[in-house]
């Protein structure tokens, strides 16, 4: 595995913690990350943006060695990571991660040149209203190719999944390069080999050589997909040349890592 490429996740399930764990846990990041946390009402929404925050200090600190208080993590408009402090100390000036969480699950991806888009989604049933009707919602957003695959599926629950995998590679895509749905992700059109390998995408119609991507199971009606792709500036991307050839995202795999770890690590960080 190259250095800086790093793929963690954390299972919230079996997180249960006291409100004076919980307060504990917060405490260990800066002040300025507390309203985005707290803004929550609901325990498990606090419980996933309070894992996403700390798994982010501890991947800059860790991976990228950056000292714990020099750390600034901000984000842009659509809501992507970045950092902005003294890059002096850090490992890889060109340094990128990306966070997602949805259902039991938080994890990140980091990559030490290229960019890096990474989402999670839940095979979540629709309230009120049948798959069809909920599908419809989205029909927009996908090619006639794409729809045409998901709907051959014969039955409404394989519909719903194979939609939900179109859909966090399309949302992997756009967290990557940074535009949010507003890029138009009918732009986009994804293919696979019959069982989620291989994947590759089109992009207004025309094949990305640029892009690599992964899906990956979780179990419990989850998956997660990654998005690995070049930066738009040349100076990084001639550093991304140099290992394009190398780049597969297939051995790359995801380091499962506990709270009470992550706990620890920032606690001994500060």
């Amino acid at each position: 595995m190259d250095r800086g490429v790093c793929r963690w996740m954390v299972d919230l399930s079996t997180w249960h913690p006291s409100p004076h764990e919980f307060s504990s846990a917060l405490s260990l990041l800066p002040q300025s990350e507390h309203p985005s946390i707290l803004r929550f009402v609901r325990m498990e929404d606090r419980k996933r943006a309070l894992v996403s925050r700390l798994l982010q200090y501890i991947l800059v600190f860790e991976v990228d060695g950056i000292p714990y208080r020099r750390i600034v993590i901000k984000r842009t408009p659509e809501g992507k990571p970045y950092l902005e402090c003294d890059r002096n100390t850090a490992k890889f000036p060109s340094f990128n991660f990306n966070v997602s969480h949805q259902g039991d699950y938080v994890g990140i991806a980091s990559e030490p040149v290229r960019l890096v888009g990474f989402d999670i989604v839940s095979y979540t049933k629709p309230d009120n209203e049948s798959v069809e009707d909920f599908l419809q919602h989205f029909r927009s957003h996908f090619t006639s190719w794409e729809w045409g695959r998901i709907l051959e599926i014969g039955n409404c629950e394989g519909r719903l999944i194979e939609f939900y995998r179109y859909w966090s590679l399309k949302e992997a895509y756009v967290k990557a390069v940074g535009t949010g749905v507003g890029f138009g992700l009918e732009r986009l059109e994804f293919h696979h080999d019959g069982n989620w390998n291989g994947i590759y995408v089109k992009i207004d119609g025309k094949m990305s050589r640029d892009w690599r991507f992964r899906m990956i199971d979780l179990g419990e009606r989850h998956c997660a997909s990654v998005a690995v792709g070049p930066r738009s500036d040349d100076e990084t991307n001639e550093r991304v040349g140099e290992h394009q050839e190398s780049v597969s995202l297939e051995g790359v795999d995801f380091v499962w890592r506990s709270v009470e770890e992550l706990v620890v690590v920032l606690d001994k960080a500060r």
